[in-house]
């Protein structure tokens, strides 16, 4: 019951009650973006969902276009801005998120939304983190987020398949806002977020 009646019901009003109370702050963060970004304050992307259904997440834009001389993209590093940065560790950036839990795209916990050009990398295994909404927050994030490997970060996100649980979503829920006060796991060693899933090979 918990999974597919008390959880959907309890993300769409948490997200809602969120939205209106943090609502100063994405003013605020947004006007800020939208000076340091060239006029782009948010960053939209498609993501894979349940059951690999793609939908469009909202996040807050930390990183700017810069393109090298030979017309690409720069690395992150170098187009993450001094604002997007901060909003990047004190986690602001996911708050626009919460529209997408609004949709029924996503939920407040559960494995993280990653590109769509991973699917069809994953093995058996992995591809079952898709059995449920990806979450804004989830039991990868507050084990090392973006500091683990790509393996670690599926086992979690598996094992949260299996034992999800209103008293495990309620420990990752505290165990989040204790993260985002020590901003532990931003990024990985040596990269600016989490290096690019190549596949197991």
């Amino acid at each position: 019951m918990y999974r597919y009646l008390i959880k959907p019901f309890a993300d769409f009003l948490i997200a809602l009650l969120c939205l209106v109370l943090l609502s100063p702050v994405l003013i605020v963060v947004a006007f800020c973006l939208f000076f340091a970004n060239g006029g782009q304050p948010f960053f939209f992307q498609m993501r894979p969902g349940k059951n690999g259904r793609i939908f469009r997440i909202v996040k807050f834009k930390t990183m700017n276009d810069r393109k090298g001389s030979n017309g690409e993209l720069l690395p992150d590093a170098e187009r993450l801005t001094r604002i997007g940065a901060w909003v990047r560790k004190t986690s602001l950036d996911e708050i626009p998120q919460l529209i997408n839990v609004l949709k029924g795209d996503m939920s407040l916990i559960g494995p993280r939304p990653l590109l769509v050009q991973y699917l069809p990398l994953y093995d058996e295994r992995q591809a079952r983190r898709h059995e449920v909404r990806p979450g804004i927050t989830g039991w990868a994030q507050v084990n090392g987020r973006n500091a683990i490997s790509w393996q670690q970060k599926f086992e979690y996100d598996v094992w949260y398949v299996d034992h999800m649980t209103f008293g495990l979503d309620m420990k990752i829920l505290w165990l989040t806002l204790k993260k985002v006060v020590v901003r532990e796991g931003i990024s990985q060693a040596g990269q600016a977020t989490m290096e690019v899933f190549k596949g197991n090979g």
